[in-house]
């Protein structure tokens, strides 16, 4: 069962974020942080970031994305949803 203290957050970020290391660096911001899911490139040019962990987490995760990669990221559409527990890591999907 699930614990109600975990989310699953989507972002969809918008700009120059494929062909820069996005998801690499999306990779390594994760690193440390109690958060698993994924990140890949879509391709109408945007890239996806799917996380589930607690709040302080995605919150950070989120600012070390935009700390990293800010100067490439134009928007971003944002999503929260129940955590599903499917994921076991934090990795790049292809």
């Amino acid at each position: 069962m699930n614990s109600p203290a975990l989310i699953r957050r989507t972002i969809l970020y918008r700009g120059r974020v494929q062909g820069v290391g996005f998801r690499a660096t999306t990779v390594d911001a994760a690193r440390g942080l109690a958060v698993t899911g994924y990140v890949r490139n879509l391709a109408d040019g945007r890239v996806e970031l799917v996380a589930e962990g607690k709040t302080d987490a995605l919150d950070e995760l989120e600012h070390r994305v935009k700390a990293a990669l800010g100067a490439n990221i134009h928007g971003a559409d944002r999503a929260e949803s129940p955590a599903t527990g499917e994921y076991q890591t934090f990795t790049i999907r292809r």
